[in-house]
Parts: structure tokens; sequence; C-alpha cells
């Protein structure tokens, strides 16, 4: 998967996580980053990195995403491994 559309299925995956307020309120709770912040973290393919690992994590949670955008859960490890800090073996 190119960079481009990885980063774009980070975005779609934020607005998925944003589109509940609990699963948002955990996503922040773990991260330990402020609401006001996510606006700027979308443009920031670390943070981006960090949304999809955070789907990785949780099994149920990402196939909850995966359902909601149609896709197969092995496009959300594609879209890992396209972004930065990822390890050689995902």
């Amino acid at each position: 998967m190119e960079r481009q559309a990885a980063e774009i299925l980070a975005i779609n995956a934020l607005g998925f996580l944003a589109s509940d307020s609990e699963r948002l309120g955990r996503f922040l709770a773990t991260s330990g980053i402020g609401p006001e912040s996510l606006r700027e973290g979308a443009g920031d393919p670390q943070f981006l990195a960090g949304v999809v690992d955070y789907l990785l994590a949780d099994e149920s949670l990402l196939f909850l995403f995966a359902e909601s955008q149609g896709i197969g859960v092995d496009e959300t490890q594609k879209a890992r491994r396209a972004l930065p800090g990822a390890m050689e073996h995902q």
C-alpha cells in the first residue's frame, strides 16, 4: 500500500474513533492527548501511525472499523506497514 493511501485509511480510522464519544474517550485516555490535538494530529504521519496501532491492538475495534469501511482487516495491517515506525515483521 502506498503511503498516501495508508494516511487516508488512518484519517478514516480517526474519524471512526471520533464518531463515537466512548471510543474517542478511550483513545484519548490511552494516547494521552487532548481533543484539541486531534485536528493537528491528522496531518502528522507518526500520529496517524499511532491511530492505526491503536486499532490493531484491539481486535474487536479493528473488525468494527474494517466493517464500517467495507475493507478487510488486512488493509489496516498493510496501511500500518506503509506508515512511519513500522517494524520489519509487521
